[in-house]
């Protein structure tokens, strides 16, 4: 009788043991899966390279840079055709990424209809139209106008051949609009300035941006401004084989801060990609992302003016320029 009263009781000891390790198992793990955090991620596609030189180099260090204050996994995939805008972005959607950043106001037609089709999905267009938005979609949208008059300003002041030059990449209307506050910033400075334009019909043809350049530079343009991506990188070579050892014809960067990448480069126009799509960023934690316009601007930071090559623009012409820009924030420059 008392083998099995032993028996028994151990076998009741075993089930408490059982239970109360089931119990504790459970605890932790609902524990650990309230302390888990979820990993976002975003990924960009890109009709240009990431190491262009521009654009496609700014937008991919913006998506970093925003990424990491955050902790988001990064993913990109560019040099892609109009034609795989849409079926590039599906796959990203169908491998549970958060957001899809879209660097350029070409790729809203892909957006929207890849959107319609993923509402769980953000999706973040630099460029973008104020009536883009929509309950997952957000426009970025830098101060175009800002951007082409403080290269404007930086033209008129430097240029000796009153002939100054822009090369677009496509003819979309915030390019049109930086050609325009470009050649009207540069007349405030200088009434005898004249603009000569031209676009290239892609983002992504270098030997097109040289060409180009080199049909201004014989048309007397000594100072450059582009919105072009890697057609930029290719004007900025013809200007650099043109000048030779001496540099003589200028050229003003963006989107990021291009000093030191080629000789002629004079200035930059950056823009804040970053800190832009990171408040986009934010909003996808939030659950408040949709139907909003993110303006980059002089007032909020999101556009400056970049760093002065010494050797380009002397200390008198560096002090004019900064004066000018900061009239251009007040409101008062042309007035």
């Amino acid at each position: 009788m008392k083998h099995v009263f032993a028996k028994k009781a151990l076998a009741l000891l075993l089930v408490l043991c059982l239970a109360f390790g089931v119990l504790t198992a459970c605890g932790a793990k609902e524990e650990e899966t309230a302390t888990a955090e979820k990993t976002y991620k975003i990924a960009m596609i890109c009709d240009s390279s990431i190491s262009d030189g521009g654009w496609g180099a700014a937008c991919y260090n913006g998506m970093i840079g925003a990424a990491e204050v955050l902790g988001w996994e990064t993913a990109y995939t560019d040099s892609i055709d109009q034609s795989a805008y849409a079926d590039t972005m599906i796959s990203y959607c169908d491998l549970g990424y958060d957001m899809i950043f879209a660097p350029g106001n070409q790729y809203s037609d892909a957006v929207v209809q890849v959107a319609a089709d993923y509402p769980d999905v953000a999706f973040a267009v630099l460029n973008g139209s104020t009536d883009l938005p929509t309950d997952n979609i957000m426009s970025m949208l830098p101060n175009a106008d800002q951007i082409g008059s403080i290269a404007g300003i930086i033209a008129g002041l430097m240029s000796e051949s009153n002939v100054i030059g822009f090369i677009g990449g496509m003819e979309l209307d915030t390019t049109k609009s930086k050609l325009a506050h470009f050649e009207s910033a540069a007349q405030v400075i200088n009434p005898d300035i004249t603009a000569v334009s031209a676009y290239a019909g892609s983002f992504s043809d270098t030997a097109k941006g040289m060409e180009l350049a080199a049909s201004m530079i014989n048309e007397g343009a000594d100072v450059f401004f582009g919105d072009a991506s890697a057609v930029d990188s290719g004007a900025r070579q013809a200007i650099d084989q043109a000048n030779g050892d001496t540099v003589t014809i200028i050229d003003i960067g963006q989107p990021s801060d291009l000093l030191g990448q080629n000789p002629c480069v004079a200035c930059s126009v950056v823009t804040d990609n970053a800190g832009m799509l990171q408040i986009c960023l934010e909003a996808c934690e939030a659950g408040t992302f949709g139907n909003e316009v993110v303006y980059g601007s002089l007032e909020n930071g999101c556009v400056y003016l970049g760093s002065f090559n010494d050797d380009l623009i002397d200390a008198d012409t560096q002090a004019m320029i900064v004066e000018y820009v900061q009239q251009l924030q007040d409101g008062t420059f042309g007035n």
